[in-house]
Parts: C-alpha cells; sequence; structure tokens
C-alpha cells in the first residue's frame, strides 16, 4: 500500500531510478522500465501455487514469476506534468481483480498542473499510487523483497484528485485528496460517497521522515454504507551511515453495520531494520504484528479473526547499478486460530516460506 514515500535503500544505485523521473534538467519527457521477478517456496506447498489471501505481491508458490512489471513515460516541465505507466504480473492480477478489462493494467495515469508561480502548488488527477504508508510496489525502493502485511492490505493505488504543496525548503509535504474509494479505480456500484484524506510528511534533514496519512470513505453500497476511518503513521530515521530504522503503525475503524455507533477496530505496527555494511551488500530484518478480530480487511471464518505476528530476514546484493538480487526468508504466526494449511492439508498457526527477487530498472 504507498503510496507513496519511496524509501531508499542506504548506497543502492536503484534510487536513482525514482528520482530520475522527476529530473527536467535535461529533457522534460523521461521513459523508464522496471521489471521484478521472483520464486517463493511456501512450505506448506499449497495445491493451487496460491499463497495465503492475505498476500497480494509474491503471491504464487513453487513457480518463477514476474512480480511487478511496468514501462512508463512521465513528462513534467515544472509547469504542466503527467505519468502513464501499463504493468503486468501476479501483483496486478491480484491488487486489481475489481477492476474491469484493461484497467487492470494501469499502474499509473495521471496529469497535474502547477496553480502558483511562485510557490509549489500543484493540482494533480487520475490514477496515482497511494499516499498511505512507507512501501510500494516498486521492490527495489523497499528495505524487504516481500511487503509488510499493513502495506498489502491498505491501498497500494488511488484514483482521484490531490492538491499538493511543498514548502520552499522541501521541509514539508502537504497533501489533500479525493478519490473513488479504498483501492480503487472504478467505484463500487451503489456507492455515491467519495473518500477522503490527507498526507502531511516532514522532512527536516536527511536522516529523519515522519509521515502522517489517513482515508475516510465507505466501500459498500450506499444502501449498506459502512464509514470507514483510517490513519496511518511512520517515522523512518538514518541513524547512522549504516543503519537504518522504520517504525510504522496503521490504525482503522469501520462501522459494523450502517448507522451503527458500534465499530470494528483493526490496527497493525511494523519495525524494520537495515544494516548495509557496504554499497553492494544490505541486510534487513521485520517484525510485525497485525490484528483485525471483526474481519474487516482480512476474513479468515474463524472466531478470533485475524490476529498474526510476522518475522522476515533478507539480503539485498546490489549486483550493478539498476540490478539488484534479494533472498528473504519469512515466517507467520497466527495467535489465536489455526488459520493456515500446512502440506498434509491439515489447519495449522504457522506459515513459511522463503524466496528469492531479481529486480531490473531501466
Amino acid at each position: 500500500m504507498k503510496k507513496i514515500f519511496l524509501s531508499t535503500m542506504v548506497g543502492f544505485g536503484l534510487v536513482t531510478f525514482a528520482n530520475a523521473q522527476t529530473d527536467t534538467s535535461e529533457n522534460p519527457l523521461k521513459i523508464s522500465g522496471y521489471l521484478e521477478t521472483y520464486y517463493v517456496y511456501d512450505f506448506g506447498n499449497p495445491a493451487d501455487h496460491n499463497r495465503p489471501a492475505f498476500l497480494y505481491s509474491f503471491n504464487r508458490h513453487n513457480e518463477v514469476n514476474l512480480n511487478f512489471g511496468f514501462i512508463q513515460a512521465a513528462y513534467d516541465n515544472d509547469k504542466v506534468r503527467g505519468k502513464l505507466a501499463l504493468m503486468t504480473g501476479t501483483y496486478a492480477n491480484a491488487n486489481l481483480a475489481a477492476e474491469p478489462g484493461v484497467l487492470k493494467n494501469i499502474f499509473e495515469a495521471n496529469a497535474g498542473v502547477k496553480i502558483s508561480k511562485t510557490k509549489n502548488l500543484w493540482v494533480d488527477a487520475g490514477v496515482f499510487g497511494s499516499h498511505i504508508g512507507f512501501e510500494s510496489a516498486i521492490g527495489a525502493n523497499c528495505w524487504n523483497m516481500t511487503r509488510s502485511i499493513l502495506a498489502e492490505n491498505s491501498p497500494y493505488f488511488l484514483s482521484g484528485a490531490k492538491v499538493s504543496y511543498t514548502s520552499d525548503d522541501e521541509q514539508w509535504f502537504l497533501s489533500g485528496l479525493i478519490v473513488n474509494g479504498w483501492q480503487r479505480i472504478q467505484r463500487v456500484p451503489g456507492n455515491q460517497l467519495p473518500g477522503f484524506g490527507h498526507q502531511l510528511t516532514w522532512t527536516p534533514n536527511g536522516k529523519i521522515t515522519l509521515n502522517s496519512s489517513s482515508f475516510i470513505g465507505s466501500d459498500t453500497p450506499d444502501s449498506t454504507r459502512q464509514m470507514r476511518y483510517f490513519h496511518n503513521f511512520y517515522g523512518q530515521f538514518q541513524l547512522t551511515e549504516k543503519f537504518g530504522l522504520i517504525a510504522g503503525f496503521d490504525i482503522g475503524a469501520q462501522q459494523t453495520a450502517k448507522g451503527s455507533s458500534d465499530y470494528d477496530v483493526w490496527y497493525s505496527p511494523v519495525f524494520i531494520a537495515q544494516y548495509a555494511p557496504c554499497e553492494k551488500l544490505a541486510f534487513a530484518v521485520r517484525a510485525e504484528y497485525y490484528s483485525d478480530e471483526g474481519e474487516v480487511i482480512i476474513a479468515t471464518g474463524t472466531p478470533n479473526g485475524f490476529q498474526t505476528f510476522g518475522y522476515s530476514v533478507n539480503l539485498d546484493v546490489q549486483v550493478m547499478e539498476n540490478v539488484l538480487w534479494r533472498l528473504e526468508a519469512r515466517t507467520f504466526s497466527s495467535r489465536r486460530d489455526k488459520i493456515f494449511i500446512d502440506r498434509d492439508q491439515n489447519a495449522v498457526d504457522n506459515n513459511y516460506f522463503a524466496g528469492t527477487s531479481l529486480n531490473i530498472a531501466f
């Protein structure tokens, strides 16, 4: 989900891929692309090759596949800007399953106009990356090979319009949004209520980033409208030249029924630490917890809903400036119910997998 502050890997060349798209010093039109291939082995050995349903990236078991690939044209002359990016891969299949036809292949399609001659104030409209969270679909800009549970279960993309402002010293970023829904290009049939959101980011220096993002709206038809309120907060800290830390927290509430004063609440904390001993090598560890007893976001069909811890460790090798190879091992542990399936088709409370990916930017 998002989104997008593109977190950088210490000393890793692929950060220049993200930044190059906004470099207007020579040619305002930039053409770029990205491919992310992977292999994941789930020790539950699912017969249909589908990994647990709450995972939308790297979600195919025991097959070499394309998680995410896109080709993008970006234009920015400091007065008008726009992006058109078409994508494919298992990420697109999973995250845009509700969208019809060719909309499933849209990664970004938006246009923007600068509305102030003296200030960095923009209006953009179309399909764009979500303002929620510190992780995005572009794996090379994230510290882990796979995405956190909270990122997988909050919007990766949104469709609508936004007004954004960046301060002259570039320490503050503020945005207000009106969107078609919770990770929607087209609205839910029967839903006439737009969604709203904000993003406030403070970057006092190159070592600290603090971010607050929100969503208010409904993901149900008006006849059964259940209001949803959601907030994401994270901080990213480069504590030393080699060591960085990310701490994030999501919390949401949704009405149990139309007009009800009762709400189902879900929340998720996550902590990621990265150590880069040299320019070509980085290690990261992640600890997280996701609680959704009311099954608002993640359905399990069990008495206590989804209450799961997650842990992972990964190794990143910068093979070339634009080529990143990754290894990751990850485990999930359900706190209350047996929500996973083992290789003998028995219900269990743990899931384990290991995987590798190769990312190329061009």
